[in-house]
């Protein structure tokens, strides 16, 4: 092994205990995740976060906010299915988060599909979000604002090519920004990450999207000090599960169920093993 190799499987190995710690505090504290998200992606959304050890709460009712968000350890905000009667609940949540001191994560589904869901998104990143996560069309369009190259909740831009515009998008905002892929990545506006795990077939499967984003809450939960690292660690390890899964699953449905299986059973020798972040 050169000098290269090690310095590439000492860098694995470090990834891989950062991403075990996180995983490990999330089961051990249970952080409750409050999801204002949609209709499509609830049940996923939920599943995923009790099988990674956080608590869910599908919450969204803006009279109820004032009382619950400010005790959510994280907050997580999905515009998949927006309308008008939920948008002031959304931006209200962001508030009283911003204001508790906890962190809170946008994801800008179909960004550029309307002017209506591109301001919603614009006044949602007024509010400081944590992280920001979504695929290369949302972001690319985020970056912009604008309704440009937009094909509703799918991309037609891989991860790589919103390199330029998520880190631009972070610099302005102030927010961590990922960008789901085939590699995913992650970057402060400096710094870029990528996360190479997860397979093909999860874009199969709706809502993993939505999951994942959840799960990045939850993540930052136990360390929201080290945004950038939690992130990458987050769509890691629902990589991970994506691949385990995979091993046993004969199609999208079967995926479905044996990604949160794999998710709920992953074990440190397994993520230590399986981690592939690097920077870019």
């Amino acid at each position: 092994m050169n000098s290269k190799q090690k310095e590439d499987e000492e860098q694995r190995r470090r990834w891989g205990a950062r991403t075990w710690s996180t995983l490990a505090a999330v089961r051990s504290r249970s952080p409750l995740i409050q999801c204002i998200t949609n209709f499509v992606s609830m049940d996923l959304v939920a599943n995923t976060l009790l099988s990674a050890g956080a608590s869910p709460a599908m919450l969204h009712s803006i009279e109820e906010l004032p009382d619950f968000t400010p005790n959510a350890d994280a907050l997580c905000i999905n515009v998949g299915t927006l309308s008008a009667a939920w948008l002031p609940a959304m931006k209200f949540a962001a508030e009283l988060a911003l204001k508790a001191g906890k962190p809170w994560v946008l994801d800008p589904v179909a960004a550029g599909a309307s002017k209506f869901r591109m301001m919603a998104c614009l006044e949602l990143m007024q509010l400081k979000p944590t992280v920001v996560r979504g695929n290369g069309s949302e972001i690319i369009a985020l970056s912009k604002a604008s309704t440009e190259s937009s094909m509703g909740v799918d991309s037609s831009h891989e991860s790589t090519d919103a390199v330029e515009a998520a880190k631009s998008l972070a610099q302005n905002s102030g927010a961590i920004v990922a960008v789901s892929g085939a590699v995913d990545i992650v970057t402060d506006g400096k710094q870029v990450i990528g996360a190479h795990n997860g397979v093909a077939m999860m874009q199969k499967i709706t809502a993993t999207g939505c999951s994942v984003t959840a799960l990045i809450a939850a993540f930052l939960a136990v360390d929201q000090l080290h945004a950038l690292e939690t992130t990458a660690s987050a769509l890691s390890i629902f990589g991970i599960a994506g691949e385990m899964g995979m091993d046993a699953a004969k199609g999208p449905a079967s995926l479905r169920t044996h990604l949160i299986d794999s998710l709920y059973g992953l074990d440190e020798a397994a993520v230590i093993s399986r981690v592939k972040i690097a920077s870019l």
